[in-house]
């Protein structure tokens, strides 16, 4: 299986930037996507941005241009360069590992990001 940890959120001001990083670690299949989707209490969880094996990046369209996913596959690392933070970029954060080997799934812990006003 795949374990993955997330890190990197935190607290900002609107305009500021964020970096968040996702560390996969376990059985890595040659073909994957690794993404990163956020949700708030109450609402749906959504896509923000995701990443395949060959590096084919992927933005949802409220944080295209401000945000950046790029992936280090010698580090099993993949990075959300978050920048011009808007108060409605608050959220939990998660980063999700999915294997197109074995079809399956996987999430992890969370990190929250908080953008004041």
């Amino acid at each position: 299986h795949v374990q993955l940890q997330a890190s990197g959120g935190g607290l900002v001001q609107a305009g500021g930037y964020l970096s968040l990083s996702c560390v996969a670690s376990g059985n890595i299949a040659t073909r994957n996507i690794i993404g990163w989707y956020r949700q708030d209490p109450g609402k749906e969880r959504d896509m923000v941005a995701a990443i395949t094996s060959v590096g084919s990046p992927t933005y949802a369209d409220s944080v295209k241009g401000r945000f950046t996913i790029s992936r280090d596959d010698v580090k099993n690392t993949v990075n959300l360069q978050m920048n011009s933070l808007k108060p409605e970029d608050t959220a939990v954060y998660y980063c999700k590992y999915s294997d197109f080997e074995k079809f399956l799934d996987y999430w992890g812990q969370g990190t929250e990001v908080t953008v004041s006003s």
